[in-house]
């Protein structure tokens, strides 16, 4: 059965105090989920991956990859504010299809089925939640204290790498809190260590974790996966504590560079609409504000495309480009900003 919706105003979106939410917000939001109707139609029953800035054409891919659940996601959100049942049809539909990657070893399982049922209503996306969240548990290595990156990718599986962390936290805290929390200090412990600094750790025997130099140690979007998963440990684990770690983790930028250490670089809008969600979760609103005019005033297109997002600078893969994790976070927090969703939901 699926959940009561909340009543929502003449803009389909649910009403609250105007002068709480800017102007900007609300046709912000509608064009980016706009969008999602003409992606949907372009990339028929594919997944998007990225899109060129110039001509918004899609590359994509059959199954998900890692980022399948951002663009479940999108059409959740979408089937939401416009309570269209096309919408939520091809929403279910795309969850269903996440289900081949229950049992893929990777720690991105995390993004994959937090982002691609959280937003969702249906018994059978709960069920799938359930499974996922069984499986990853299942795969936890206590001698290593977390989820290892896994073997699904390709490269060493016994890594460590900052971008496991979002989406296994709330989505293992599901069916082990203490796993879930372990999974986060370790990375913590790693990531922020005090003698060595990387985004990515390798395991060996005997010498133990032995620090990587891919990702970059100026990935900024390291730092933005970072930031959300402590803001969702925070609210799932009741970790206040963490919420200190919090102030080493904030750009002092609204929009960084892809590599803060080459910053006259392509930049990463994504990065920042990560960094907005989790503002917005750890109850920081103006500066998630901030972030999301520059992101809307600056860098999004007219018809709803957020670019300039850097998908892999070290390999000059999509520089400069609209990504489905960035189009994602930023409708996200458009919609937590309007009260479409509780910024802690998803």
């Amino acid at each position: 059965m699926s959940a009561p919706r909340r009543a929502k105003g003449p803009s389909g979106l649910v009403p609250r105090a105007r002068s709480a939410v800017p102007e900007w917000v609300a046709p912000a939001l509608e064009s980016v989920l706009g969008q999602v109707a003409l992606t949907q139609a372009e990339v028929g029953d594919r997944f998007p991956l990225f899109a060129d800035p110039g001509t918004g054409r899609w590359t994509t891919t059959g199954r998900g990859s890692w980022t399948g659940g951002f663009w479940v996601g999108l059409l959740w959100l979408r089937a939401r504010h416009t309570e269209d049942e096309g919408a939520r049809a091809a929403a279910e539909t795309y969850t269903g299809r996440l289900a081949d990657w229950v049992h893929a070893d990777t720690a991105t399982r995390g993004l994959i089925f937090w982002y691609g049922t959280a937003l969702a209503d249906t018994a059978e996306s709960a069920a799938l939640r359930e499974r996922a969240a069984r499986a990853c548990r299942d795969a936890y290595d206590a001698e290593l204290g977390l989820v290892p990156w896994g073997s699904a990718f390709g490269g060493p599986r016994l890594m460590a790498r900052v971008d496991g962390v979002r989406g296994m936290v709330p989505l293992l805290a599901t069916v082990d809190t203490r796993g879930a929390e372990a999974h986060l200090r370790r990375h913590l412990e790693l990531c922020l260590g005090e003698y060595s600094f990387a985004w990515s750790w390798r395991y060996e025997r005997p010498a133990g974790w032995v620090p990587c130099d891919d990702p970059p140690s100026g990935w900024s979007r390291g730092r933005a996966w970072l930031l959300l998963a402590v803001a969702d440990a925070v609210h799932h684990l009741d970790a206040d504590d963490l919420a200190d770690v919090t102030s080493h983790l904030i750009p002092p930028r609204a929009v960084p560079s892809a590599d803060e250490t080459r910053p006259g670089g392509p930049l990463d809008t994504s990065a920042a609409a990560i960094t907005a969600v989790a503002l917005l979760k750890l109850g920081r609103r103006e500066q998630a504000v901030q972030v999301l005019e520059e992101l809307v005033g600056t860098h999004l297109s007219g018809d709803g495309r957020l670019l300039d997002g850097c998908y892999d600078l070290s390999s000059g893969t999509a520089t400069r480009h609209e990504l489905i994790w960035g189009d994602f976070f930023l409708a996200y927090a458009l919609a937590a900003l309007a009260g479409l969703v509780d910024a802690n939901e998803a």
